[in-house]
């Protein structure tokens, strides 16, 4: 029985790791793909804007 509390661990593991790497395959792209896509344009026009602003001072 000592291998399987050995092997155990691990597996949990793989299959935590399996899962998460499905869901986050799963929830790429869809519906909420085009609102992440305006919420990351918008922080990059913003700070485009705070760095043309300190220059311009």
């Amino acid at each position: 029985m000592d291998y399987v509390s050995a092997l155990l661990p691990p597996v949990v593991m793989a299959i935590f790791f399996t899962a998460l790497v499905v869901t986050i395959v799963k929830s790429q792209g869809g519906p909420n793909k085009a609102k992440e896509d305006a919420i990351v344009d918008a922080a990059v026009a913003r700070a485009q804007a705070a760095k043309q602003a300190g220059r311009d001072d």
